[in-house]
């Protein structure tokens, strides 16, 4: 199993060496313009393997797709990461000549390969990725809803005062400060609806907070989070790698499904060998469809920035 991981930056780095950790991959390749900068990491990350126990071959290249030939998996973290202020949206203009340019080399030496899009604003580059490269829907996933509902459960956790291990919860919707979702009518603790435990107004705000999780972390740190992204991507990669049949929220390319076509938007799906195998239809309250309808409407809008 080969996995390239493009952009050697924080979120590149971290997905590489979760991935490398989980030892399920036997080579991942991390590929970055930067002169020398996806060779340094992949050497020091390299230099943890007797350290954390894992076999993975991490190898990093500057510029040089050839040596991504032949992955059964490829992401693309690159791009401009937020600062603080910053929306998503507002890194369209570069961020989708990167995209487009990194995942036509990509797909012109692994023309096998599962696409992961990172690179935000999320729906709209996995989208512009749809557009562009004529794969498959299954093969292109958009990665946001896997982290959006990590962070939501780490807020119910919180409000509940529990171990995460406790919780699910999940956010559907588009990767943005205002289109996520967050299912707090399906979110459970221990099988038993949070509603349960938790106020209609304290749920309301464990769902503000979720929505500007990222936001919240980028004033923090000055720059885009890394740590839960490149673990998000991670499961997914495994997912698919290890044929496991797993649920996650992804953005999808959907032809009908929750009411929408021709929009890439986070929905629950299957991961397994063959990328997204379903798109599960779950139902949803009056004020979910409200919201669902309403994120699709602002990832229209940024979509329609796009020259596609």
């Amino acid at each position: 199993m080969k996995v390239t991981v493009v952009g050697a930056g924080a979120v590149g780095a971290s997905c590489a060496e979760y991935i490398a950790i989980k030892d399920f991959a036997s080579e991942v390749v991390l590929l970055d313009i930067k002169e020398g900068f996806a060779e340094g990491k992949a050497m020091d990350l390299m230099q943890t393997a007797s350290l954390n126990g894992f076999d993975t071959k991490i190898t990093g290249v500057t510029n040089d797709y050839s040596k991504t030939a032949n992955s059964d998996i490829c992401v693309i973290t690159s791009g401009i990461p937020r600062k603080p202020g910053m929306t998503r949206e507002e890194l369209i203009g570069i961020n989708a000549g990167i995209v487009k340019a990194v995942s036509t080399s990509l797909l012109e030496h692994s023309p096998n390969m599962i696409l992961i899009v990172v690179s935000n604003p999320m729906d709209t580059m996995t989208y512009l990725a749809h557009k562009s490269l004529g794969l498959p829907k299954n093969k292109i996933i958009g990665m946001g809803g896997a982290l959006d509902s990590a962070r939501f459960k780490y807020r119910l956790a919180e409000a509940l005062e529990a171990p995460i291990s406790d919780i699910d919860g999940m956010v559907i919707g588009g990767h943005s400060d205002t289109g996520m979702v967050p299912l707090t009518s399906h979110a459970t603790r221990n099988s038993i609806k949070v509603t349960e435990f938790l106020s209609e107004e304290r749920l309301e705000q464990v769902a503000a907070d979720t929505k500007v999780g990222g936001a919240t972390l980028t004033k923090l740190l000055g720059t885009s989070a890394w740590y839960a992204p490149g673990a998000a991507v991670s499961g997914l990669v495994q997912a698919i790698a290890c044929d496991q049949k797993k649920m996650f929220p992804c953005s999808t390319y959907l032809e009908g499904e929750y009411g929408l076509s021709d929009i890439c938007i986070g929905v629950p799906v299957i991961l397994g060998k063959n990328g997204i195998e379903k798109i599960v239809d779950i139902p949803l309250s009056d004020a979910e469809k409200s919201h669902m309808q309403a994120s699709a409407e602002g990832v229209r809008k940024t979509n329609g920035l796009l020259d596609v």
